[in-house]
């Protein structure tokens, strides 16, 4: 994890490390020849956000009564720890909601803490696409954090699509390679050589990365001790992140996950063309209330990268039904489905690219 209140577990040698959040490798994607370089970056900038407005369910795994191993079962405090943090990351304004929920089948977000298995979490919509069992966990804490809520706003910043900062390529960091191989093959973390380069040492690819600048108080950055980091000058003597959600944290989350209101809703009817004028990234909102019950076709159409997810409104919630992504394809999203009449649903739709900007449009047919 990016930051510790306890004290840092001495090694062997009498030195003091952190713990560390340990990433599951993931393959990176791959593009079509065809795909432009350009609209690739755009794809990759997003293409694990999820839509604005989405209700994020999170489950605490039991033990045996669950049918999960004893071990993912962590204390009242702990499991107290992380509400905290979901509360924190709520309480920016930003888009997404949080629900505790106890079928874990409904969780899109599935929390262990299986002792020695280190922090970490699926980046974004990981959480569904890759570990989509109900009997996976999608984020997993390896020591006590009843104390440590750092390490609990970390883990979900990564649930919500933020990855490590301290691989930003804009950071320009230059390792002791050696140290630091060194300093995380020692408790607590007892790495090996190629689990340190991958969440330490590797730098994000730079078409991954939402901006330009480097942010050494980001809660998710690593901290790290003096001796392993050559350049810049500045960070020789190591860094401390500041501990808690920073400046940058704040307006990168607002900046994907800006709060709704009513008025960021457009009515659509059936066979009428709504025109999008969003930026890449940004996204829309549509409602929808059919008049006769049948199967509909909701579709994109344009030169453009999206994903679209179709939500039915209840009294207590957003239900979700079903999504499309057509990124980095020649396709365009489309979704089919038996809608009621009278009932209501939410379409909600972010671009990734368009390659001319306003030129892409939504209908349901």
């Amino acid at each position: 994890m990016a930051k510790k209140t306890s004290k840092p577990t001495p090694s062997e040698g009498g030195a003091t490390h952190p713990h560390y959040c340990s990433m599951i490798p993931i393959p990176e994607r791959q593009f079509e020849p065809d795909v432009s370089p350009n609209r690739q970056r755009m794809i990759l900038v997003t293409d694990r956000k999820w839509v604005n407005g989405t209700k994020l369910k999170y489950y605490f795994f039991n033990g045996p009564s669950d049918g999960s191993p004893s071990s993912w079962k962590g204390t009242t405090a702990q499991k107290n720890t992380v509400i905290q943090a979901f509360k924190i990351w709520k309480d920016l304004g930003i888009g997404l909601e949080f629900e505790e929920t106890n079928d874990k089948n409904e969780a899109q977000v599935r929390i262990g803490f299986k002792r020695g298995d280190g922090a970490w979490s699926y980046v974004g919509r990981d959480v569904i696409d890759i570990a989509s069992s109900p009997n996976e966990r999608t984020m997993n804490f390896g020591w006590d954090i009843s104390n440590d809520l750092d390490t609990a706003l970390h883990e979900i910043g990564h649930t919500l699509g933020a990855p490590h900062e301290h691989q930003n390529p804009n950071a320009g960091i230059v390792w002791d390679e050696e140290a630091v191989y060194t300093a995380l093959a020692a408790p607590p973390n007892r790495w090996d050589r190629q689990t340190t380069f991958f969440n330490i040492i590797r730098k994000i690819p730079a078409n991954e990365v939402q901006g330009s600048t480097h942010d050494p108080n980001s809660i998710m950055h690593y901290p790290f001790e003096a001796g392993l980091i050559l350049e810049p000058v500045a960070y020789r003597n190591g860094i401390n992140p500041a501990g808690g959600l920073s400046s940058k944290d704040k307006e990168f989350m607002k900046q994907f996950y800006p709060p709704l209101t009513t008025s960021d809703y457009t009515e659509l009817k059936v066979s009428a063309s709504q025109l999008f004028n969003i930026k890449a990234g940004e996204q829309k909102n549509f409602r929808f209330k059919p008049t006769v019950s049948r199967k509909y076709t909701i579709e994109t159409f344009g030169r453009m990268d999206t994903l679209m997810v179709l939500f039915e409104k209840t009294a207590a919630e957003e239900v979700y039904l079903a999504g499309d992504d057509d990124s980095g394809t020649g396709l365009n999203s489309k979704i089919q489905l038996r809608l009621i009449q009278g009932r209501e649903y939410v379409i909600r739709v972010r671009l990734y690219y368009a390659e001319v900007a306003g030129s892409g449009s939504l209908m349901v047919y």
